[in-house]
């Protein structure tokens, strides 16, 4: 799959531009703060309806105008698929599949796959589970609806659950908590077995991204701290039956303490938990791993790798790691930004170069 353009107005500081992107290696290079971020940015929300840089929808709309729009056509193994979104600072937004308006997020998912790489990236390995859970709940939705509904219903019966144990009399409690119950076991066996399978096919294939970034002198292993395997059927016999042993546990609580929304990933390197003992260095390079390793599931599930966007990376990593990165992602597209362009790494390949100034392509080579 690859975005084949991608047309942006009053979208953060571009007023308006368009790009006609190579189905392989693109570079977008340009002094710092001059739109390269924005403009990769704006492709990854066409795949997902998500931005990973801002929490509200209107930020993204260009200072002093009211509306804002991006849209791109992609070309995968069914052939064409557009996609549109037209933002406005009252923060609402519509978005087109194919110029027909849809409703629903939920509807953009899977139509253009991508997957976002950058420097901010790092929290996936050094911070909370919260991060983890978002890494793997954002590439799930897009390889499965199912499971993307399956994560709104959940965390909706969830919130209900949690109102119900803060009820102050426990009858009420007692009387009621066997119907929040059975829907939060059903949607989170969903969650949990596609979270298994997810991890189980990943995980051998970060260990051997890791190795190729890391010259094998690190062994990276991946662990979930979920108990769950089975069919759905079984996963949701066991969380009904650890639901009921919570319960008095819960009710003193005031919040469901088990569950999929509680789930979290180990990444082990040499035997030692990374988030404690790894350097910054040894965490960015498990974080792009994993990524890598990501662009390969999409290929296992779906026959096609997604757009991999991978935003000032190459500024840190040794020239090694630069030219391990990029021979790696030769049969992908492959959206670069960077400062720096740094020529000799890319000796010998086929790229296409955007220089970026100011909102504005300044020249195409």
């Amino acid at each position: 799959m690859f975005v084949k353009n991608l047309y942006l107005k009053n979208f953060r500081n571009y007023t308006e531009e368009s790009f006609d992107f190579d189905s392989g290696i693109n570079i977008l290079t340009g002094a710092n703060a001059q739109g390269k971020t924005n403009a990769v940015e704006a492709v990854f929300f066409l795949c997902t309806g998500y931005s990973p840089r801002a929490n509200k929808d209107k930020l993204v709309v260009k200072q002093g105008e009211n509306v804002g729009e991006i849209s791109s056509v992609a070309n995968g193994v069914y052939g064409d698929v557009s996609a549109k979104i037209i933002f406005n600072a009252n923060d609402k937004k519509r978005i087109f599949v194919n110029g027909l308006e849809i409703l629903k997020v939920g509807e953009l998912l899977g139509n253009i796959h991508s997957v976002f790489f950058n420097p901010s990236e790092l929290k996936l390995v050094q911070e909370s589970p919260e991060d983890r859970r978002r890494f793997m709940n954002i590439s799930l939705s897009q390889m499965s609806k199912n499971y993307f509904y399956a994560l709104v219903r959940y965390n909706k019966i969830l919130e209900e659950r949690n109102n119900l144990l803060k009820e102050s009399s426990p009858q009420l409690i007692l009387d009621t908590i066997s119907i929040w119950d059975e829907q939060f076991a059903k949607y989170a066996s969903v969650i949990i077995k596609e979270r298994n399978e997810f991890l189980s096919n990943l995980a051998p294939i970060a260990q051997e991204k890791h190795s190729l970034l890391s010259n094998g002198r690190e062994i990276l292993t991946m662990k979930t701290e979920s108990d769950y395997s089975g069919d759905l059927s079984e996963i949701e016999d066991a969380v009904k039956k650890e639901l009921k042993l919570s319960l008095s546990k819960d009710m003193k609580l005031g919040y469901t303490s088990i569950g999929p929304h509680r789930d979290d990933i180990k990444f082990i390197l040499n035997g030692e938990d990374a988030r404690v003992f790894g350097s910054q260095g040894q965490q960015r390079t498990i974080a792009l791993a994993i990524k890598l390793a990501e662009t390969e599931s999409f290929f296992n599930r779906f026959g096609e790798y997604p757009v991999l966007i991978l935003d000032d990376v190459l500024s840190e990593l040794d020239r090694d790691r630069q030219k391990k990165l990029i021979s790696s992602v030769e049969k992908m597209q492959t959206l670069f930004t960077t400062a720096d362009f740094y020529k000799p790494v890319f000796k010998g390949k086929d790229y296409k170069k955007f220089i970026i100034e100011n909102g504005k392509i300044k020249s195409v080579k």
